[in-house]
C-alpha cells in the first residue's frame, strides 16, 4: 500500500517543520531515488522518542542520516543516537549532515553489521529502529530486544511496501498466502515475530512505507 501522495503532504505539513538540513536530504532522496522514511515519518520518528522520553536511540540501518536526524530533534543534550551503516560514504555523509544539525555531540557513527555493533551497546536503549535487510528483522529484534526498556520501543519499517507490493504482503499476513519475494516473507515473519511477544505491544502506522511500533509493556 502506498499512502497517497496528497496525504503524506498533509501529514508533513501537520508535522514538526524540517530545517534546511533535512529540506537538502530531502531534496537528495528526490533527485537520487534514496530511500528515505520522508518528513511525514520523520515528524513521526521525533514525536515517538519525544513520547518515550528516549537518551539513546539505536538505528538498524541509517543510510546519509535521515531518520537519525529527525531522532536527534527530540533528544536531551546529553543524549545518544547511534547510527549504523554497511557503506563506508554513507555514513559519512550522515556525519556530516548531523554536524551541520549541531548534533555531532550526541551521534555515533558505527561502520559494520549493526547486528554485531549493538552487542557492544548495554541498556537501556530506549527506542530502536529497524531498517536493515528485511529478512534478517526477526535477528535484528533479538539482538536488541533485552536492551529496550519498558516503555520504550522498536519501530521496524516497510510493513505495508518496499521491495515488494501491498498486495504481497497483505497476502502473507492476512490471508496466510505464500511468497518467492525473500523480503516479503521476512517483514510477514518479523510481523508474526513481534505480534507472538507478550512484552511488546505492536501497532501499525500506516504512513511512508509503514511502521511496526512495538513498545515495551513487561
Amino acid at each position: 500500500m502506498t499512502v497517497p501522495d496528497d496525504v503524506e503532504t498533509f501529514a508533513a505539513t501537520v508535522g514538526p517543520r524540517p530545517d534546511g538540513v533535512l529540506r537538502e536530504m530531502d531534496e537528495r532522496a528526490e533527485a537520487t531515488g534514496f530511500p528515505t522514511v520522508g518528513p511525514a515519518v520523520g515528524g513521526w520518528l521525533q514525536q515517538l522518542a519525544g513520547f518515550v522520553g528516549a537518551e539513546r536511540v539505536f538505528e538498524f540501518g541509517s543510510g546519509y542520516g535521515y531518520s537519525a536526524y529527525w531522532f536527534a530533534r527530540a533528544l536531551p543534550d546529553d543524549g545518544e543516537i547511534v547510527l549504523t551503516e554497511i557503506d563506508a560514504d554513507e555514513l559519512d555523509d550522515a556525519r556530516q549532515n548531523l554536524a551541520a544539525g549541531g548534533f555531532e555531540d550526541i551521534a555515533r557513527f558505527e561502520l559494520g553489521d549493526a547486528i554485531d555493533i549493538v552487542e557492544e551497546y548495554d541498556g537501556p536503549i530506549d527506542v530502536v529502529l529497524i531498517d536493515n535487510e528485511k529478512d534478517r528483522y526477526v535477528e535484528a529484534f533479538e539482538a536488541v530486544r533485552s536492551k529496550v526498556p519498558v516503555g520504550g520501543c522498536v519501530v521496524a519499517d516497510n510493513m505495508t511496501t518496499g521491495p515488494f507490493s501491498f498486495e504481497e504482503i497483505h497476502r502473507l499476513v492476512v490471508d496466510g498466502g505464500d511468497s518467492v519475494n525473500d523480503m516479503a516473507t521476512g517483514v510477514a515473519a518479523y510481523l508474526e515475530h513481534v505480534r507472538s511477544e507478550d512484552a511488546f505491544e505492536t501497532t501499525l502506522l500506516p504512513l511512508g512505507e509503514g511502521l511496526a511500533v512495538s513498545r515495551r509493556i513487561d
